[in-house]
């Protein structure tokens, strides 16, 4: 399958040499898992309400974090 994008290949380079940027992909992609349960019920409690929005917040920080090596990637 060939690559879409510069960032994309950037990525997938990242996700074969950088254990930092693989850690942060499986913390992401754990979060939307947790993310994906909770959306899947038809009520929350307030205090699930508050871990959605805790988990939400969690998962975007991974996610900056993730493009930041990928613009640093990008420039080296």
């Amino acid at each position: 399958m060939p690559v879409s994008s510069p960032a994309e290949a950037i990525r997938e380079h990242l996700m074969a040499s950088s254990p930092e940027f693989q850690r942060l992909r499986e913390e992401h992609a754990r979060l939307s898992s947790q993310l994906s349960q909770m959306t899947s019920k038809n009520f929350l409690t307030v205090e699930e309400q508050v871990e959605e929005v805790r988990l939400k917040k969690l998962k975007l920080r991974v996610k900056d974090q993730m493009e930041m090596l990928v613009q640093k990637a990008r420039v080296a």
